[in-house]
């Protein structure tokens, strides 16, 4: 998908979702740019998080898996359809460090 000759110009991120027993979500992603599977992509696990209670009002809160570690997403899906006070949480680590030779 990612090549596909649609996108070839700029290129998109690819999301795969898989809804787990537990009600919760699996999200891996590969990255245009990266042109590799990244640990996580805030976009597109906030994305798949509304997607997934598209047809329901109200506050909703879903648990998210990633290469990186489990991420929740929080929001309000409003009656016109639109959603509001969406939150993005997980934890903050360092996984690289490098050094830059200028």
């Amino acid at each position: 998908m990612r090549y596909n000759e649609e996108f070839k110009e700029d290129g998109i991120n690819v999301n795969f979702v898989e809804l787990l027993k537990n009600g919760s979500l699996k999200v891996r992603t590969y990255e245009r740019g990266v042109e590799d599977e990244t640990f996580a992509c805030g976009t597109g696990v906030t994305a798949a998080a509304l997607v997934f209670y598209q047809h329901e009002t109200g506050h909703h809160s879903i648990d998210i898996e990633v290469l990186g570690g489990k991420l929740n997403v929080s929001y309000n899906r409003n009656a016109d359809g639109s959603y509001n006070d969406i939150w993005l949480k997980g934890p903050a680590v360092k996984v690289y460090e490098g050094t830059f030779n200028i």
